[in-house]
């Protein structure tokens, strides 16, 4: 069997003595998907903050490509090859858009031109500052911008919160090619779960920090009921 890309096992973390994560393990594969699904809450941000080393793992382990990074510093993280885009997005309001994608990028598969032929939206806009984006133009540049650090794997979350419905579509559009053509793994915490089910092809829920369910992204999709259970979103009649 393969070697995974990420594997956690047995994490218990959080901030300072207080735990919000306990006895999570899971992995994903090279080129795989996961989507982290749950209420407000329940510990799906803390999980993204806990793979890219600002939380505080009181026990288990977590390991990138088979090595053991549960005590390694944030910035070698990223530099190992995990991308992640905050829900505050964090661009840089008074750089071009082409500036903020050149302004930490490596060497690799995205570069300008990938990035530009995946997001149209932002390459018409490539000399626009970034506070002269709409806010569905900033989270694609968000999305691009970790994208041109060449990641093996990408933490999206909450990618489509607040985002008007052409752009929620062209964003996951642009989300599924981005591993089809690339073979970017990915990380997606998103609420609008329908979405990010058809995204990937796991899926995990959480509820009080901690997993409760776990599938095929496929089978979650057409399960109703369980989502209605654990998620409280029921699933859009006629969702494919």
């Amino acid at each position: 069997m393969a070697e995974p890309l990420l594997a956690l096992k047995n994490v218990r973390a959080g901030y300072g003595d207080a735990v919000v994560l306990d006895d999570i393990s899971f992995e994903i594969a090279q080129n795989g998907s996961l989507a982290l699904l749950g209420r407000n809450g329940v510990g799906k941000s803390t999980l993204l903050l806990t793979i890219m080393g600002f939380t505080r793992v009181g026990r288990g382990t977590i390991e990138w490509q088979g090595k053991d990074i549960t005590a390694l510093a944030p910035h070698l993280r990223a530099r190992s090859g995990i991308g992640w885009v905050a829900q505050e997005r964090e661009i840089f309001a008074n750089l071009s858009v082409e500036e903020n994608l050149t302004v930490a990028a490596r060497p690799g598969r995205w570069d300008l031109a990938a990035i530009f032929g995946l997001f149209p939206r932002i390459a018409e806009r490539r000399h626009n500052k970034g506070n002269q984006l709409s806010g569905g133009e900033q989270q694609m540049l968000a999305i691009a911008r970790a994208l041109m650090t060449n990641p093996a794997l990408l933490l999206l979350d909450e990618p489509l919160e607040g985002l008007a419905p052409i752009i929620v579509e062209e964003l996951s559009a642009a989300i599924a090619r981005m591993m089809k053509e690339q073979g970017t793994a990915l990380i997606l915490v998103e609420q609008h779960a329908e979405i990010a089910l058809s995204l990937t092809e796991h899926a995990v829920v959480f509820e009080r920090g901690a997993i409760v369910h776990r599938a095929q992204s496929r089978d979650l999709l057409a399960d109703a009921a369980t989502l209605d259970r654990f998620i409280g979103l029921r699933v859009a009649e006629g969702t494919p």
